[in-house]
């Protein structure tokens, strides 16, 4: 009866771990796949990883990458430092204000892509701001702020606030005292605001398809309207490129982490 009770948890968690990276398997394997737009397996060829960078799709694939990774690295450092600002102040408000105001940056968080989307098209329209790569990184920027600000004041209301009065106590300016004393004390959650809106930047479709002009195309634009003429294995190759990335990074964040553990454990 122990064993079953112990079996039923472990094949739940088992169950839920294939239906997540199941997909993501099928995607990698045919990203190696010889028959072009096919979902039948026809060989093990790697030309759909040289067709990415030649040709015209592999080229205009490429180039609105590079579009979502400069608007994601924007979004993201300007989303993060805001998010920064916001939560040392909203730390020095009254306790009632500080919860009138957090919960306020929580319903960006909870609102459906589409309405901010289109709440922020009509913003864009009424001060007469033309449609461009501005209005794609405003938009992105609006969007993470809350996620960031998320991230980071758990970080602000775990700091002990004597450390900042003893650093001024002992003839520490304020831009000191932030620089040397709390950005370090919150730095994880900094780094894992940025490591979200990032995300967050790079996966966005309707918020991007809302505030840019036709001219434009971030990377999930591009490959949506790709697929509407049938699953291109260049899309394939190019997201399985960008899951070996993550997971690589991912790998090398949990090493440095278990290494600075063994250290201060040691």
């Amino acid at each position: 009866m122990r064993f079953v009770k112990r079996l039923i948890p472990d094949f739940y968690i088992g169950l839920i771990l294939v239906f997540l990276f199941l997909p993501i398997l099928i995607l990698i394997v045919f990203s190696f796949n010889n028959l072009p737009k096919s979902f039948i397996w026809g060989g093990f060829s790697i030309r759909n990883y040289a067709n990415l960078f030649s040709g015209t799709d592999g080229k205009s694939l490429l180039n609105a990458l590079l579009t979502t990774l400069r608007v994601a690295a924007i979004a993201s450092v300007i989303s993060t430092v805001f998010g920064v600002i916001s939560c040392l102040g909203i730390a020095y408000m009254r306790k009632r204000w500080q919860t009138v105001i957090m919960n306020l940056t929580y319903i960006p968080n909870v609102m459906p892509e589409l309405v901010t989307g289109i709440s922020l098209m009509l913003l864009f329209s009424f001060l007469g701001i033309q449609k461009g790569q501005l209005t794609l990184i405003l938009s992105h920027i609006a969007f993470c702020v809350p996620f960031a600000i998320l991230s980071i004041s758990p970080k602000i209301k775990q700091l002990d606030k004597n450390l900042s009065e003893a650093a001024m106590d002992l003839g520490a300016t304020r831009w000191q005292t932030i620089r040397l004393v709390i950005i370090p004390e919150i730095m994880p959650g900094i780094v894992s605001a940025l490591m979200l809106t990032f995300t967050m930047s790079v996966d966005d479709y309707l918020i991007s398809n809302f505030n840019v002009d036709s001219a434009t195309q971030t990377l999930p634009m591009k490959i949506y309207s790709m697929t509407k003429f049938g699953v291109n294995p260049k899309i394939n190759a190019l997201t399985t490129i960008m899951f070996v990335v993550v997971l690589l990074l991912l790998i090398l964040s949990n090493l440095s982490s278990f290494k600075k553990e063994k250290a201060r454990s040691g």
